[in-house]
């Protein structure tokens, strides 16, 4: 393989995988483009994810646990206060009211303190079932060949985020059931499957929305949620500045009236699970950007959903986010136009979408300049060593220091693609990289890393430094804080 070859290989590896790997260079071949397009053809399935729970089961999962919480904490309570009125003493009534409000407060406290030692001892189960999710997608990452498939499930889910820290029971799930199910299909595909995902109508508010004359509306004099609908347009589909108004918001909002999730403390077997309510659901016809929808279900806010997925605004606006993703802050508008123009042509294929992408020259012109995110550049580190698994509390803390915690943005437009809003936090990689450093310094060879990992295609001062270390553990720090990692 030439010298061009490997380099082609690397760029590859690094701006559209997760980062080379012990023989990455080789399963890429001399034919990148090609090897990134056959990536695509292949099942974006988890070997492992056969023993995670649905996120309708990991939500009832925590909502029993919730329950058994508050029954226990409510006993311990009533336990505390019979046993302080059967150990009160009998005495006056001087006694009793100078004694009074201090013991009421002592009493108090201590039925607080009962309460809450009961509820703790029922263990919350949300963490370990996002740590188990957290581990699958990792190790998913770090046994790819390249990584190409992997890394649009990744971009697909930052755009249509939710956050473990609303919805922690659900955040995996919903990117394996939603996400990864349509990520190289047909974009309004992924996109009904994103918005009628429980996790995402939790997220954005919309479990409660009613119309103001919907029976519960009428009912209950409240209130209608524009979260939803406000951000499918804004941050979904056809982006800031396309045209639609607050009407079109309001009426939008209306028409997803309904969409909530089955309560778990009704429906043991089904709780957690999408479902429509009529008697939420603003009644009669509606006009979203022009266009008036008259169902009277939740097939209304579908046919608007996919009247969204087909505007001419969202193909732009995906391919915009996607080439600036892969290939630059400021993407070349050719390729833009190119990526905007297949996705019109095939009706939202992402598959032919990301083909596009990989096969345009644009997207490889420009040098490895584009500062990975904390998230790509921790996967690539590991890769590089060749290790296959993660300690899944050490991974998605070291995520969290960087700023990226794992399905954590903190807010609904997902974490951010330029080089400014991470460059700041650069300084702060040098602690996990001299952590992980040290944690692997005594198999993990720096040298064989540039050698065959990269194929040597690594600058010259950065094998210098590496060289000149004073220690293994140093020369893997240095090698890992290099632009050869950190940039693709």
């Amino acid at each position: 393989m030439s010298s061009s070859a490997k380099a082609d290989s690397v760029l590859a590896l690094h701006r559209f995988g997760m980062g080379p790997r012990p023989g990455s260079i080789a399963a890429v071949g001399t034919d990148p483009r090609g090897a990134l397009i056959a990536e695509l053809d292949r099942p974006l399935v988890l070997n492992a994810a056969a023993s995670l729970p649905s996120s309708a089961k990991a939500y009832r999962t925590v909502a029993d646990a919730n329950a058994r919480r508050a029954a226990r904490a409510k006993q311990a309570q009533q336990q505390a206060k019979k046993q302080q009125i059967a150990a009160v003493p009998v005495m006056s009534e001087a006694q009793a009211q100078t004694q009074g409000q201090a013991q009421g407060q002592g009493e108090k406290d201590a039925a607080e303190m009962a309460a809450k030692q009961a509820a703790d001892a029922i263990p919350d189960p949300g963490r370990p079932i996002y740590l188990q999710e957290a581990k699958v997608r990792t190790e998913a990452a770090l046994a790819a060949d390249i990584g190409f498939a992997e890394r649009l499930v990744w971009f697909w889910s930052n755009h249509f985020c939710v956050s473990a820290n609303r919805i922690q029971s659900m955040s995996g799930a919903y990117e394996r059931e939603a996400v990864r199910a349509n990520a190289l299909g047909r974009f309004v595909d992924l996109l009904l499957a994103v918005e009628g995902h429980p996790a995402m109508l939790f997220y954005l508010d919309n479990l409660g929305s009613m119309g103001a004359n919907s029976t519960a509306g009428i009912n209950r004099s409240s209130g209608l949620n524009e979260n939803f609908a406000r951000e499918i347009m804004e941050l979904h589909t056809l982006g800031v500045r396309t045209g639609y108004t607050q009407d079109d918001v309001i009426s939008f909002a209306n028409v997803l009236t309904g969409w909530t999730l089955v309560p778990p403390g009704d429906n043991p077997e089904h709780g957690g699970e999408f479902t429509f309510n009529p008697r939420l659901h603003e009644p009669g016809g509606q006009t979203v950007l022009g266009k008036r929808y008259e169902q009277e279900d939740a097939e209304q806010g579908r046919a608007v959903l996919r009247d969204l997925a087909a505007h001419p605004a969202t193909a732009t606006h995906v391919a915009t986010k996607l080439a600036r993703h892969f290939v630059a802050d400021e993407p070349p508008p050719a390729l833009v136009e190119k990526m905007a123009k297949i996705f019109r042509d095939t009706e939202g294929d992402l598959k032919q979408v990301a083909v596009a992408m990989v096969s345009s020259d644009e997207a490889w012109r420009g040098p490895p300049s584009k500062l990975k995110r904390p998230s790509e550049w921790g996967v690539g580190m590991v890769r590089a060593t060749g290790i296959t698994t993660v300690d899944p509390v050490r991974f998605t803390g070291g995520q969290e220091l960087l700023g990226e915690g794992l399905w954590r943005p903190s807010a609904p437009k997902g974490y951010p693609d330029d080089e400014a809003s991470w460059i700041d936090g650069v300084g702060r990689r040098l602690d996990i990289a001299n952590n992980f450093a040290e944690r692997v310094a005594t198999t993990a060879d720096p040298q064989v890393i540039i050698e065959d990992v990269f194929a040597s295609e690594i600058a010259p001062e950065v094998k210098q430094a590496v060289g000149r270390a004073e220690s293994r553990q140093q020369a893997l720090a240095l090698l890992f804080m290099s632009a050869d990692f950190q940039r693709r």
